[in-house]
C-alpha cells in the first residue's frame, strides 16, 4: 500500500494536533440509526467520557457505561449528573463485564485493545434475544481509504474548529490509544464465523463498522 512521504505526514500530524475533532463522535449518529427507537437495557463497552453512554439514555430505559479507567469515569459522572437510569461502572472488558441480557451492545473504538475472538463471544453471550450489537471499531491500514483519511481527516478538523486553532483536546480524546493489530479482511473473517449473518463495512478515519442482531 502506498504511503504519504515523512515530511508531508508529519506535517499533517502537527496540524491534526492543533485541530482535533473525535472521530468516534462522528460516527454517533450513524449508529444511533441501527438502534430502535426504544429499547430496554443498554450496555457501552468502553465507555470513556460517556458521550455515548448519554446518546442512549434518551432512549433507553437503562444504561450501563463500562471503562477500566477509573479517571474517565468520573468525568463521565461528573458530566452525566444525576441520571438514575445510567450507572458507570469501573471494569475491563472482556472479563468484567456486567452480565446481561441487554437489548442493546455498544462498543465504540475500544475492540482492537480487546482479545477480538474473547470479547466478541463474551458480547454475543450478553445480548438478549433479538438485541442488537453494534461496533465501530479500528483496523490496521491496508487500502487506499487508510490514505485518503489522512488529508481528509485535517481537512474535517479544518470546517470543524472553523480554521480555529485549539489547546486543549475534547474529554473524549484524552483516553489511551493503541495501534490496531488486525486488518479488516482478519476482523471481517472472525467476525463472520462468531456472528452469523454480522454486516461489516470498511469507513474512513481508520474506522470499521459491524452490526449484528441475535436471533
Amino acid at each position: 500500500m502506498m504511503t504519504p512521504p515523512a515530511r508531508l505526514l508529519n506535517a499533517l500530524q502537527r496540524f491534526n494536533a492543533t485541530h482535533p475533532w473525535d472521530h468516534n463522535a462522528h460516527y454517533h449518529p450513524w449508529l444511533l440509526r441501527q438502534l430502535p427507537r426504544r429499547f430496554g437495557r443498554a450496555l457501552d463497552v468502553g465507555c470513556g467520557s460517556g458521550d455515548l453512554v448519554r446518546l442512549l439514555a434518551r432512549r433507553a430505559g437503562r444504561v450501563d457505561g463500562v471503562d477500566a479507567d477509573p479517571e474517565i469515569l468520573e468525568r463521565a459522572r461528573e458530566a452525566t449528573g444525576s441520571a438514575p437510569h445510567v450507572t458507570y461502572i469501573l471494569g475491563a472488558a472482556p472479563g468484567e463485564l456486567p452480565p446481561g441480557p441487554y437489548d442493546v451492545i455498544t462498543c465504540v473504538a475500544v475492540l482492537h485493545h480487546l482479545p477480538f475472538t474473547e470479547t466478541l463471544t463474551r458480547l454475543r453471550a450478553e445480548l438478549a434475544p433479538g438485541g442488537t450489537l453494534v461496533v465501530v471499531g479500528c483496523a490496521r491500514d491496508e487500502d487506499v481509504r487508510g490514505v485518503l483519511s489522512v488529508p481528509l481527516n485535517a481537512l474535517v478538523g479544518w470546517v470543524k474548529n472553523r480554521g480555529r486553532t485549539v489547546a486543549r483536546r475534547p474529554v473524549s480524546m484524552t483516553a489511551p490509544t493503541r495501534q490496531p493489530e488486525m486488518d479488516f479482511a482478519e476482523i471481517a473473517g472472525e467476525a463472520r464465523r462468531l456472528l452469523p449473518g454480522v454486516r461489516l463495512r470498511r469507513g474512513f478515519f481508520w474506522r470499521y463498522t459491524l452490526v449484528w442482531r441475535a436471533s
